[in-house]
């Protein structure tokens, strides 16, 4: 490089050629050496000189892609590895939430697990509740079903008895319902203590009519006839009107016709068809005629 750049120019063989004596003969071949040696030299010193140059130039240009290349990939690494510590912080941030979700989750569910708790507890007490208002409820009850029976046993009572209506004491309807229960057991012995007693006791009674027809029938069935006829006849004499006043005339002759009174016995009869003609114990006297002698 150092030797084409001492070769002369491309002007220097022309001003030598033109050096020359003019009476220095010189041929053809002389002018080429002289002049376009030294040109072709210069030409092959400045044509490698050109190329050295372009190469120069061609390697700065390459060294400036790679820096610039380099500083990209560094760039990169770099926004990589901004990311990468973001990702990471990002996904830190992401397991600190995880972390507190699955805290709160578990938190729920252990008030979810208490409320569960005090719900059953709440249902166990109202079923407590449930037990004691019925229980109250029950004592309610039997307080006012007490009540009520104390005060029926202590006011007096409206008695429907053989198409009639009437008031009676508790103890006094007792007293007759006991009774009338022993005549229809059979227990006319019983029945007859228990009716002559009531009588004492209720001599006013409403229930007199209907102990008198009792009462004679307990003594029919004790074979009292005797008595029992008084008792029918009193009680036809007291209520002629009563219902059953038909069935204690019907009785008397039959009680009649038991003492071996046949004479009384069809005159009852006949007083009981006259009487009542449409009742029904004045058709079973009239049948019962028959079987008087």
């Amino acid at each position: 490089m150092s030797e084409c750049l001492r070769q002369p120019g491309p002007s220097r063989p022309l001003q030598r050629l033109m050096a020359l004596p003019a009476t220095q003969p010189f041929t053809a071949m002389q002018a080429v050496k002289t002049v376009l040696r030294p040109l072709l030299a210069g030409g092959l010193c400045w044509l490698a000189l050109g190329t050295a140059q372009a190469g120069l130039f061609d390697d700065d240009e390459a060294r400036k892609a790679i820096a610039d290349v380099r500083a990209r990939v560094a760039a990169m690494e770099e926004q990589s590895r901004l990311r990468g510590t973001e990702a990471g912080s990002q996904n830190a941030q992401l397991a600190e939430q995880l972390a507190a979700l699955r805290r709160s989750l578990l938190d729920l569910n252990n008030q979810l697990e208490a409320m569960r708790g005090e719900l059953a507890k709440l249902r166990g007490s109202d079923e407590q509740l449930q037990r004691d208002v019925a229980d109250l409820q029950k004592r309610q009850r039997d307080t006012a079903q007490a009540f009520d029976d104390r005060l029926r046993r202590t006011e007096p009572a409206k008695v429907a008895l053989d198409g009639r209506e009437f008031t009676a004491e508790p103890e006094e309807k007792r007293a007759y319902d006991d009774a009338f229960a022993t005549i229809r057991s059979g227990d006319f012995d019983k029945a007859v203590s228990q009716l002559t007693a009531f009588q004492k006791r209720y001599p006013g009674s409403g229930y007199t009519d209907a102990v008198r027809f009792w009462l004679g029938n307990a003594q029919y069935g004790r074979r009292e006839y005797k008595d029992a006829i008084a008792t029918f006849r009193s009680f036809v004499n007291a209520a002629p009107d009563h219902p059953r006043a038909p069935e204690a005339m019907l009785a008397i002759a039959n009680s009649q016709a038991e003492t071996r009174d046949p004479r009384g016995a069809r005159k009852t009869i006949d007083d009981l068809m006259k009487a009542y003609p449409k009742s029904e114990a004045a058709q079973a006297g009239r049948e019962r005629l028959a079987s008087i002698r």
